[in-house]
Parts: C-alpha cells; structure tokens; sequence
C-alpha cells in the first residue's frame, strides 16, 4: 500500500505522510461485529496510574477478530477491506456460505471478492488458515497460536510474518519477526501470508496532534523538572544525574543491566 504526501501548507504537513486509503472499501463497519471500548487511560483495576503518558484520543469502537479460525472446511467471501483504529494492520470482512460474517486480520494480496477456507486440507494460499502439521516447510506465515484452541497471538501486526524452518516431534520452529526462533505445538492454526498494510512503518506522524489523537501524552525529561518532582531535576543549568545511574520519577534503576539481561534469558 503507498504513502501519501501533502503540499508542504505548513511546517507539520512538510514532514507528514498518511497511508494511502484508497484501496479500502468505502463502507462502514459491520454492526454486529463492534463492541464498546472504554478508556482506560494506563490506569488499572483500582483506578491507579500504571502507565505514564496515556490518556485522550479519538472514540472508537472495538472490531471483534476471529484470530482461532476454528470454522473449518466452510468457504468464506471477502466482502471488504476495512481500517481498524485498534491494529496497525487492515482487517477484511468475510462472509462464509452459511450466512455467518467475521473480521480477520487483512494479508498482503488478499482483495474483495477472494474465496478464503480453513482447515487442515485448505490450499497454500494468503488467507488461508491451517493447523502448522499441514504447511511446507519455509512457508511464511501470520497470526500464529501459541497453544491449541487459544487464537493467534503471534505476527499479527501491520507487515509482519514469521517462517516456518522445521517440524520435529510434534513441534514446529519458527522464526518470529523478532528474529527469535521459538516451537509451538503442530495442532496450532497459522494463516498463509504476510500482514498487509506494509508502508505502515513508513508513515512520518509529522506533528504532536496526531499522537494526541492516538491516545498518547506528552513525555517530559526528568532532568528539565525541580528536584521534587524527580531525582534527576534542579541544578544550575544542563546538570548531570548526580548517582551512579539513571533511575525513575521514585528513584528505582532505569536501565537493563547485566542482571536483568541475565534472568530474561533464563526465562
């Protein structure tokens, strides 16, 4: 999918680019399949900031994905190509012949009036979703399950894709877009292709507001900010941090240390 770019009208729109939307259908979102989506603003259970720098952002509703696939051996219609406020990638509407609508994450080449199936005899196709003991070896791969039965839950943002690189013992290997070569159980279902939406980490925000408007605050330095408000404010001037490292707002290390290095791997 292109980029767009504006005349430079102002100093945001020089440095701004948008996804080039016209390849979507021009409908809106199928009823049945939206849910409310209520603001959390990086608050938890108990109503407590648990994450700094959220809060605002445009109102929207929640699309409900089909990340199991567990519909097998019925074909589906793709009926459209939607935007999805919630994912960086695009989402396709598919109606299967029993009359039953759902949304599934979009893949490269995947286009409206394509005929999509899942199941263990389901052609090698974008789109197609089946169990990894069914796929060839070197395929890629999107929207990947972890355990049996749970839905996907791995490669499933905008352009992502994982390859298949063995199948042993009742495990298959894959290499994530991480690069980390990680086995999931063979009964886990995979979707054949590539996240559409590839440019979208092409895309120049541009200005403040557009991050406004995804839900996001601004982030001010600990270092510009009195000594009250953080243990790396006050000072004449540029100061340095004054202790051996970096640390939070309430003074904990702020950094990944050797240690910390150390028990992630283990994990």
């Amino acid at each position: 999918m292109a980029i767009k770019n504006y005349k430079p009208t102002s100093p945001a729109r020089r440095n701004m680019s948008v996804t080039d939307y016209s390849v979507l259908s021009k409908v809106d979102p199928e009823k049945s399949l939206l849910a409310p989506l209520n603001k959390k603003s990086g608050r938890n259970s108990y109503g407590r900031i648990t994450v700094r720098h959220r809060g605002g952002g445009n109102r929207n509703k929640y699309r409900i994905i089909d990340f199991k696939r567990r519909k097998f051996d019925v074909e589906a219609t793709v009926k459209t190509l939607e935007y999805d406020p919630n994912r960086s990638a695009h989402i396709a509407l598919v109606e299967y012949t029993d009359g039953v609508k759902s949304y599934i994450i979009a893949p490269v080449g995947l286009k409206v009036g394509d005929t999509i199936v899942s199941g263990s005899a389901a052609d090698i196709k974008p789109g197609n979703a089946l169990p990894l003991a069914n796929i060839p070896v070197g395929t890629f791969v999107h929207n990947v399950e972890l355990y049996p039965g749970k839905g996907a839950q791995l490669a499933r943002s905008a352009g992502n894709m994982a390859q298949l690189m063995a199948k042993e013992n009742g495990l298959a290997l894959l290499r994530l877009p991480s690069g980390e070569l990680r086995n999931v159980p063979e009964s886990c279902m995979a979707t054949i292709g590539q996240v559409g939406n590839i440019d979208h980490e092409n895309v120049k925000i541009g200005k403040a507001g557009r991050k406004r408007n995804m839900g996001w605050r601004p982030t001010v330095r600990g270092s510009v900010m009195n000594p009250n408000d953080h243990p790396h404010g006050g000072g004449e001037g540029k100061s340095p941090v004054g202790r051996p490292g970096p640390v939070t707002p309430w003074g904990k290390p702020n950094r990944r240390t050797e240690r910390s290095l150390y028990n992630e791997q283990k994990r």
